[in-house]
C-alpha cells in the first residue's frame, strides 16, 4: 500500500504526519508541487515482460502525458535484487527538469526535501510521481530492490543528478524489506 510520512528535518525519526489513503497522500502532495497518480494497465503484464510490451500496457496514459507536458522520451527501468547498486549510500540530489516515474512493479520511496520537511512517498505498483524540477531528493530501493518504472521526460541532460552536498538521507529510516 502506498503511504506518505512527512517528517520535519530536525526529527527523523518521528513523522508528523503518515497518510494511507491515496486521495490524501495525492491532496498534501499536490499542495508541495509534486504530482501523484495512479495509472492502471490496459493488459496485463507478464513476469520478464519486454519493455516494448511494458511500454504498451500503458501507452493511452503515456501519450496523454507526453502531449499535455511536452516530453520527448520514455523509457524502463528494471532492477532486481541482484543489481549491483543495492549497497550504494543514498545522497540527496536534484534534476534541472521534473523526473515523472511510474511503477509498474515493485516498491521504493521517494524522499523529497522541501523546505524544513521531507515527504517520504512510498511509491509502489500503478503509482506515478512527479517530483518537480529543483526539488532535493534521493531514492531508496531497499537492501533488495526490485521494481520496474517508467521513465518519463524530455531532454536526457535535464536528468542527470547533481547532488546537493547535504547528507541529510543518511538521517532518514532506510526502506525496510
Amino acid at each position: 500500500m502506498s503511504s506518505l510520512s512527512v517528517y520535519h528535518v530536525s526529527s527523523p525519526d518521528i513523522p508528523n504526519k503518515v497518510l494511507t489513503h491515496f486521495e490524501d497522500i495525492a491532496a498534501t502532495l499536490a499542495e508541495q508541487g509534486v504530482h501523484f497518480a495512479r495509472w492502471e494497465a490496459a493488459v496485463k503484464i507478464q513476469p520478464g515482460a519486454r519493455e516494448e510490451d511494458i511500454i504498451a500496457a500503458y501507452q493511452a496514459q503515456i501519450d496523454t502525458l507526453m502531449t499535455e507536458r511536452g516530453y520527448v522520451a520514455v523509457g524502463v527501468i528494471s532492477v532486481s535484487h541482484d543489481h549491483p547498486k543495492q549497497a550504494e549510500v543514498l545522497d540527496e540530489y536534484c534534476h534541472s527538469q521534473e523526473e515523472v516515474r511510474f511503477f509498474a512493479s515493485g516498491r521504493g520511496v521517494f524522499n523529497l526535501h522541501i523546505g524544513d520537511y521531507v515527504y517520504a512517498v512510498l511509491c509502489e505498483r500503478n503509482d506515478l510521481i512527479t517530483v518537480p524540477a529543483g526539488t532535493p531528493h534521493w531514492f531508496d530501493s531497499g537492501e533488495r530492490p526490485h521494481y520496474v518504472v517508467i521513465r518519463l521526460g524530455g531532454d536526457p541532460q535535464g536528468l542527470v543528478a547533481r547532488l546537493t552536498g547535504d547528507a541529510i538521507a543518511r538521517r532518514f529510516p532506510r526502506l525496510e524489506d
